[in-house]
């Protein structure tokens, strides 16, 4: 994934994007908190001394959700940018839970440990371009346990289909409660077919199948943004 999209993401998050990107997310708190109740309901059933990777850590929020609920897991967070990790890394050592952290700068494939209980990708795959998805999805996969859980939730939709007018509203009235400008409104429909790696739901399923999953459960849809889950297979 050097060379797609996901690459440019540790220069789009510089230092000032990275310190303000919470404060500029927290409008979306109710549908965070709600992505992460679920994603620790879909992550119950983990051993209680689970290891844990998380690709796309960022400021450290998904960590700190899983860390508070379970005191005996342990976390490998991965993220491109470097301002972001320092910023996460600070979070996290206000919280209490570095020590049960270890944080890389790069990429999944940079993590070198496997037989992972977990991984979490949340709102991250969409910054993969579509030619190189499937190659992080294996990545993912072989860093699990066989058994292990893949969590994950990107942007997603058919934007070939009828609906797509009518989600881009929708996913309109998101990007305003962010702070969007009329200008950046007017540019969504061309991000997210030049700019993000947006497929559709069919596809996402079809590429986790095609790399080693069982068959991946919706549990999460808020407009664009959707979740599923699926294990490692055994056979």
């Amino acid at each position: 994934m050097r060379d797609d999209a996901s690459s440019d993401t540790s220069g789009f998050f510089n230092q000032k994007m990275a310190e303000g990107y919470d404060r500029r997310n927290s409008g979306l708190q109710p549908i965070s908190e709600c992505l992460h109740f679920l994603m620790r309901l879909v992550l119950v059933d983990l051993p209680a001394d689970a290891r844990v990777l998380c690709v796309g850590v960022g400021t450290g929020a998904e960590v700190l959700s899983l860390a508070e609920a379970r005191p005996g897991w342990s976390f490998v967070g991965v993220d491109p940018s470097a301002e972001m990790l320092d910023v996460g890394r600070a979070r996290l050592e206000r919280a209490g839970v570095l020590d049960r952290c270890r944080l890389v700068e790069g990429y999944v494939e940079d993590v070198d440990d496997d037989g992972f209980d977990a991984v979490v990708s949340l709102l991250v795959a969409h910054f993969v371009q579509c030619e190189d998805r499937a190659a992080f999805y294996r990545a993912i996969h072989d860093r699990l346990k066989p058994g292990g859980r893949f969590v994950s939730a990107e942007i997603s939709g058919d934007l070939d289909s009828p609906e797509f007018p009518a989600m881009i509203e929708d996913w309109k009235q998101v990007q305003t409660v962010m702070g969007a400008t009329e200008e950046s409104l007017a540019a969504l429909p061309d991000m997210l077919r030049t700019k993000l790696g947006v497929v559709s739901a069919g596809e996402t399923e079809a590429l986790w199948r095609d790399a080693g999953f069982s068959h991946p459960i919706a549990f999460f849809q808020a407009f664009m943004i959707r979740g599923w889950h699926a294990l490692k297979r055994t056979a």
